[in-house]
């Protein structure tokens, strides 16, 4: 994904997301607050741009872009941590990445400590942000088995949406597989909105494990595992990550 102009400039939040500083969104924050320089001179506009010859700084600290931009597939176990970090000394996610990549990744569409199924890790934060932003509308597919009989009126309660707690949950497809279990397709995808909408229905998710992502599929890929992403599969998730 090239974001640099016909100059080869780059803008000065789309330099620092590619640095790993933080997202687009979040980059044009610390423009805003001041904490950036370019040059030794600091930059609060948001029209700024850089060329790779150009000393970036944030915090006074000098930053770099990532000189390898990495995407992957991974297969979350459940009871993994997504954070970067855990209080309580559980397993991380990011731990079961290939050891010989040495770049920061982060993870893009988390799930739960109980759930498994397919999410990215990338180096490339504004791909990240964009692919994590409601207005890509990527479509995430998920495989539901319930604790106890699932109720004929949930599959079309959620397709038509549910109000819980001032929230209203929508699912764009739901599937009965079975007397308890579901095939569910969500676009927002809200946290923990699956597990929501189910102890609204008195039920509990025995397992829940995510299989897709947009085009990306979890066929094949056992848990613990991961794999590079195809170049048809980013290609196509960055017709999602580029869409205006």
């Amino acid at each position: 994904m090239n974001c640099r102009d016909g100059d080869g400039l780059l803008r000065l939040q789309v330099y620092l997301a590619h640095a790993g500083v933080a997202s687009r969104r979040a980059s044009e924050k610390l423009i805003a607050a001041g904490r950036v320089g370019v040059n030794g001179a600091l930059v609060t506009g948001m029209g700024a741009k850089v060329s790779p010859s150009d000393t970036v700084c944030v915090d006074g600290k000098p930053v770099h872009p990532e000189s390898a931009l990495h995407y992957i597939a991974l297969h979350k176990p459940p009871l993994y941590i997504c954070s970067s970090h855990d209080t309580e000394n559980r397993p991380l996610v990011r731990d079961l990445l290939p050891p010989e990549i040495m770049e920061r990744l982060y993870s893009v569409g988390r799930l739960d400590y109980l759930s498994s199924g397919l999410i990215f890790f990338t180096n490339d934060g504004a791909f990240a942000a964009r692919l994590g932003h409601p207005s890509s509308e990527i479509d995430k597919e998920y495989i539901v088995e319930a604790s106890g009989l699932i109720g004929d009126n949930v599959a079309g309660s959620f397709l038509a949406g549910i109000e819980i707690d001032g929230l209203v949950y929508r699912a764009r497809e739901v599937e009965r597989l079975g007397k308890r279990a579901l095939r569910i397709v969500l676009i927002e995808g809200r946290n923990r909105e699956i597990r929501r909408v189910f102890s609204h229905f008195h039920l509990h998710p025995k397992s829940l494990r995510r299989i897709r992502i947009g085009p990306v599929r979890l066929d094949g890929l056992a848990e613990g595992e991961s794999r590079p992403l195809a170049q048809a599969e980013l290609d196509a998730l960055m017709n999602y990550a580029t869409r205006e």
